[in-house]
């Protein structure tokens, strides 16, 4: 009994001290940002079709262009400040991959370019590349059994 009064106490103890976050304005923000982001990507986007890209090149040059962006705004250390403000709308399209490749970087460059740079770039998007890669070559050759009727030998 003594344990679960202990444990009320310390939920009171935290409920207290924790700040209300405004739910409301955060889910704002990430929408309107988020949606400049991907509004300027399609601004790109209509540029490089208005100049007669074809569509593969086109998105290529979008996603080359903001994560350029991206891993340049954080190593001025602008893009943390917007993900600040705007939360999961900075990081969850594209700009967010590269952010969290270059934050690490950047954090452990007094390490050397080697073992600190090299090593801790993709601590984040690890995992991401790994699964990303790992699911895609499942996919693969489960489409490849599954599709076999459909391979003739020539």
């Amino acid at each position: 009994m003594d344990n679960i009064e202990t444990k009320k106490q310390y939920q009171d103890y935290v409920d207290k001290k924790s700040p209300n976050s405004p739910i409301i304005k955060n889910c704002f923000n990430a929408f309107w940002v988020g949606g400049l982001i991907c509004s300027v990507g399609q601004l790109i986007f209509d540029f490089c079709r208005f100049r007669g890209l074809e569509l593969q090149i086109s998105n290529t040059i979008v996603s080359v262009i903001l994560i350029g962006i991206s891993a340049f705004l954080t190593g001025l250390n602008i893009f943390n400040k917007i993900g600040k403000f705007a939360g999961a709308g900075s990081l969850v399209p594209i700009t967010g991959f590269a952010n969290s490749i270059v934050s690490p970087a950047m954090e452990y460059k007094s390490e050397g370019y080697v073992m600190g740079v090299g090593g801790k770039m993709f601590t984040v998007a690890g995992p991401v590349l790994v699964f990303g890669i790992s699911a895609s070559i499942i996919v693969g050759i489960v489409y490849l059994i599954f599709n076999t009727q459909s391979i003739t030998l020539v």
